[in-house]
């Protein structure tokens, strides 16, 4: 590898400020503090403010939306064009 071309890849701790949760891994990033990681060494640490510890996907505190509402807004919309099924039609059946 040539000389100082290349970022520097180190230990990193990367710490989720709303979880309180932190985990090492290793990354280019600049930092300017350090913090001591559970084996007694120290790494620099970088401040996140979500991570899979606070993110609601992963947490499963995800909202749901009110998709019905909207799903009638589009019909109605399109049902003045011609395009869609109408409200009283029924469905055509599928082709065997």
């Amino acid at each position: 590898m040539k000389k100082g071309i290349h970022p520097n890849y180190r230990p990193v701790v990367f710490k989720d400020v709303s979880a309180n949760f932190s985990f090492l891994t290793r990354s280019c990033v600049e930092t300017d503090e350090t913090v001591t990681w559970t084996d007694g060494k120290e790494y620099p640490v970088h401040k996140v403010e979500i991570s899979s510890a606070s993110h609601p996907f992963f947490t499963g505190k995800m909202k749901l939306l009110d998709v019905t509402g909207r799903v009638e807004k589009f019909q109605k919309k399109y049902q003045k064009t011609g395009y869609g099924p109408k409200k009283d039609e029924p469905k055509p059946e599928a082709k065997k």
